[in-house]
């Protein structure tokens, strides 16, 4: 479930009358908080206890969310894609031999294998090249800017 998902989910709670109502009124503060640099409106919904702002506000950040989403990416080069997915790959590979290589409290590493599995892309390469591989493929996006191997 994600955010948005469970703001909803607190403003139905919040409309039947379900659960504590305060603790409620506070998690989607904590949550709209996140999602939305209008903290002016955020705080005038919470304050105001009123669930049908709620819900607006909610349908506004999701309808921004989804017109960010639809927005057309620009079209790379395969040339430009391929050296981007490189370059992301080699980044990975460096930060999962890194994490193996630590040494724990004896003299020699432990052997373990690394937990890494998304990071963020490498510099030099435009934002939107990401998104494009995404699309093509090769890599998924793991939130919060990290992508990872399929």
């Amino acid at each position: 479930m994600n955010v948005l998902e469970k703001v909803r989910s607190l403003a139905k709670d919040l409309r039947a009358n379900k659960g504590n109502a305060a603790e409620n009124w506070a998690l989607a503060s904590r949550l709209l908080a996140r999602l939305s640099n209008d903290s002016a409106r955020i705080k005038q919904v919470i304050d105001a206890r009123d669930i049908t702002g709620l819900e607006s506000l909610v349908d506004a950040i999701e309808g921004k969310a989804a017109a960010e989403a639809a927005a057309p990416l620009p079209e790379f080069p395969a040339s430009e894609l391929d050296a981007a997915y490189r370059a992301f790959h080699k980044r990975l590979k460096v930060s999962r031999l890194a994490d193996e290589s630590k040494l724990g409290g004896r003299y020699t590493s432990g052997g373990r294998h690394s937990e890494i599995d998304a990071i963020q892309p490498p510099d030099g390469f435009p934002n939107e090249i990401w998104p494009a591989l995404v699309r093509a493929g090769k890599l998924k996006d793991a939130g919060g800017g990290f992508y990872r191997e399929p």
